[in-house]
């Protein structure tokens, strides 16, 4: 047997259903075989970095580890943005290129590069088949990597000469693992000590609840001790309720704002993610003074990592939480519940403030001119179907997408880590792939939405009915208010315009560029048009984009 043909078994045997490729040459190979696998679907992209970015959002949506197919140097160099950003989320894919043949490598020949080096920097692991016989256990170890905790990208370098070469290693069977164990019995009756003696305590996590299978276990630890939920300044999906009392939403990027927000917490319970990511130095730990910490991770690898701890566990995070509820009841008993019944009161007191906050706001500014981003989604929520899933890449408008729609749930809500720019119109292309039946709404702002506008071509080519709302505030936003914040931190002129960062002279045509790729549009400059719009757009049947025009910094 070919080992071009290994790999495709390979890709059957551990669930592979979706490959996001651009192809090239060197990937001839795969193409041509993929007749032969009608159950595996192939969604072609215009840009290399869409197809990573399709992937990232496809397998945080589907569960499942999806192939990317690149084209040798230029194609993997154009993905590694979108790939850091699945290393950031968390992603676990296999990211393949094409390689010239072996023999010719000693040349130099055209689009040749060392493709592992390339990508072992945005990858968990990186490597090359030098021999047929090494594809098969090759992919097992890659599918195993990809997949094990911390989970991630991996990327595999395939050699046209090795991939059709003969092989006898044609095992294809996965690696069955059960990684998901309980914590050490001895740190969780110490985390149990701490969580008992602590009279308001906070939790912070990440993303990994979602695909860790622990979403119910968290909701119902933090309402038995009584404690309110933060996450991480950028959210890539639904870890809590958005709209239960516990939960406080994002926390801020710089350590002062994250103080802050932890003020008079007397213990910090971290799981399931870093804790919290920086933008800016302040030169002092995110953690109040001599607040114990206790922290929960599904890797050994990543407890204590930037900031000491007073237990560290590591574990399941479903079956770590349970066991903790268990003790938490055991040991605390009526004591810990009226304490807990009392907290979770006022926090339902606060949250119903925050919301009161969030309609006057709306409120006042509900006639502005251009509308403003608070009041183009809520016209949007309003006319959103209630099973709506969001693909979203808002950013300074991302408040505001929390705040008008009602996440209730994992799988409700997508969005990018890292930081890179062009991931959520990418990543409604995976979102969809991996929600066929349920509606498909990508929020992006106008600057984001330019790094792969590209994906409303592959939308259109398969059919995949997403509505497209890009928030034309005509500027780099994000930019403007990042410039405030630089010239106050670093003392720095602050009367100066903002340089480079509007887009204007000429404005982008959204609707004219949809158009010319196959997806029909409107673009909209007044609120009352913003529902019919949007009912429109999933009425359709197909892809549909709305330019929403809004308000800009003032």
């Amino acid at each position: 047997m070919r080992a071009q043909q290994v790999f495709m078994e390979s890709l059957l045997a551990h669930g592979v259903d979706s490959i996001f490729g651009n192809p090239g040459t060197t990937e001839n190979s795969l193409l041509d075989r993929l007749a032969d696998y009608p159950q595996i679907g192939y969604y072609v992209v215009l840009h290399e970095g869409v197809a990573v970015g399709a992937a990232n959002y496809y397998a945080q949506a589907a569960g499942r580890t999806p192939v990317v197919n690149l084209h040798v140097a230029p194609g993997l160099g154009n993905a590694i943005g979108m790939m850091y950003g699945a290393l950031k989320a968390r992603a676990p894919m296999l990211v393949t290129a094409g390689q010239q043949d072996t023999r010719l490598q000693l040349r130099e020949p055209l689009l040749s590069h060392d493709l592992v080096a390339m990508a072992a920097p945005v990858t968990k692991w990186s490597a090359e088949p030098k021999a047929p016989d090494e594809v098969a256990p090759m992919l097992r170890r890659a599918f195993q990597i990809a997949n094990r905790p911390p989970a991630g990208p991996v990327f595999m370098s395939l050699p046209v000469n090795v991939m059709e070469g003969e092989t006898g290693a044609t095992d294809t069977a996965p690696a069955r693992l059960q990684v998901a164990s309980p914590p050490d019995p001895n740190g969780l009756a110490k985390a149990v000590d701490l969580l008992l003696d602590s009279d308001s305590p906070a939790i912070v996590t990440g993303d990994d609840i979602a695909p860790d299978g622990a979403f119910s276990s968290l909701v119902a630890f933090a309402e038995t001790l009584g404690a309110p939920v933060w996450q991480l300044g950028l959210r890539s999906q639904v870890v809590f309720p958005s709209r239960h009392a516990n939960y406080k939403g994002r926390l801020a990027l710089d350590a002062a704002g994250i103080r802050d927000a932890l003020k008079g917490r007397d213990l910090v319970f971290l799981l399931g993610g870093p804790g919290w990511e920086e933008l800016w130095f302040d030169g002092a730990s995110p953690l109040p003074e001599g607040v114990p910490v206790v922290e929960l991770q599904n890797a050994s690898e990543l407890l204590a990592f930037n900031d000491p701890v007073d237990v560290g566990m590591a574990g399941g995070l479903a079956v770590s939480l349970h066991r903790l509820r268990e003790e938490l009841h055991a040991r605390g008993g009526n004591g810990l519940a009226a304490a807990a019944a009392a907290r979770n009161a006022a926090l339902a007191d606060e949250k119903a403030a925050e919301l009161q906050a969030v309609n006057a706001r709306l409120e006042k500014l509900w006639d502005t001119s251009p509308m403003t981003p608070a009041r183009a989604l809520h016209e949007v929520a309003t006319a959103a179907p209630e099973d709506v899933v969001i693909a979203d890449e808002s950013i300074t408008a991302s408040l505001e997408v929390w705040g008008h729609f009602n996440f209730q749930r994992p799988g409700d809500y997508y969005g990018g880590k890292g930081g890179g720019i062009g991931q959520g119109i990418a990543g409604a292309i995976g979102t969809k792939v991996a929600h066929p039946d349920r509606p498909v709404l990508a929020i992006s702002g106008d600057g984001s939405a330019m790094y792969s506008i590209q994906a409303l071509w592959t939308a259109a080519h398969h059919r995949l009915p997403i509505v497209f709302v890009i928030l034309s505030n005509r500027e780099y936003r994000v930019l403007k208010h990042n410039m405030d914040i630089y010239r106050h931190r670093y003392d720095a002129r602050s009367n100066r315009p903002y340089p480079h960062m509007d887009l204007t002279e000429p404005a982008l045509g959204f609707v004219e560029m949809a158009r010319g790729m196959g997806v029909d549009g409107v673009q909209v400059t007044e609120p009352e048009q913003v529902a019919p719009a949007i009912r429109k757009g999933f009425a359709s049947g197909a892809p549909y984009l709305v330019d929403l025009v809004i308000s800009g910094k003032v």
